[in-house]
């Protein structure tokens, strides 16, 4: 008898899928096209982003070795909605004419961000990938409307750091290890990157004032330093006692 211990079979990757989102990134660059002037910056900034997106996806499921599941797709097609915002955020002519269909189309981004969580309960194909996936696109999502209103020139440089300060953590990490221990779940971290969300799409319709727009924004900014401050205490209380 064979005692040797079993392989499973790894995943298909999901290349149809990943071509689909290619194919509507096109549609959605041929839409914009029709309207206003494409750039071959914007165009050639779209396919790399695209292709460093596919090469990300394709990566993450090979090394956990999770499924490309339902829920999955649903936040495909949010990425390629978010990398569709991404490639014509640092335009600022592009930006002006398409104001308000951008604005429009942050919001319906921001609409589907919970479609992917209600479907991966619906069909218990939550994973630990999908979870990754889906926190990564808010986080780069959240990095492109702060470009878009510095673009705009809604806010200046400053609001970057609501976007960079996710990026910063982390790389924070690579020299402090303890702040990459897992943190516990935690409502208030969830509500603020929403509250970040929320805050930045509404700065970017464009009949709202400055003055409410600064005013959120820094509000937004010191929610998301204070939330980050609570997270840091937590790890550098709790690093001592994980140490083997």
């Amino acid at each position: 008898m064979d005692s040797s211990p079993t392989h499973h079979a790894p995943h298909p990757l999901p290349w149809v899928d990943l071509s689909l989102g290619a194919a509507a990134m096109a549609g959605l660059l041929l839409l914009t096209a029709y309207i206003a002037t494409l750039s071959s910056a914007t165009i050639i900034l779209a396919v790399a982003l695209y292709a460093g997106f596919t090469l990300s996806v394709v990566a993450g499921l090979s090394l956990s070795g999770c499924r490309f599941g339902p829920a999955d797709r649903v936040t495909l097609v949010r990425a390629v909605l978010v990398l569709f915002l991404a490639s014509l955020a640092g335009t600022p002519a592009l930006l002006q004419t398409l104001a308000w269909p951008y604005a429009l189309l942050c919001l319906l981004a921001l609409i589907m961000d919970g479609a992917d969580g209600y479907v991966a309960r619906r069909t218990s194909t939550a994973s630990a990938f999908g979870a990754r996936f889906d926190m990564e696109l808010d986080a780069f999502f959240i990095l492109i409307l702060c470009i878009a209103l510095m673009v705009l020139g809604k806010a200046g440089a400053w609001v970057l750091i609501i976007g960079l300060m996710r990026y910063g953590f982390v790389m924070a990490g690579w020299y402090w290890t303890w702040l990459n221990e897992p943190l516990p779940e935690s409502f208030r971290r969830k509500t603020i990157c929403v509250w970040q969300l929320v805050t930045l799409m509404v700065a970017l319709v464009p009949p709202i004032p400055d003055v409410f727009t600064h005013a959120t924004l820094m509000l937004a900014l010191v929610l998301l330093s204070g939330s980050f401050a609570l997270d840091i205490c937590y790890l550098y209380r709790h690093r001592t006692a994980r140490r083997p």
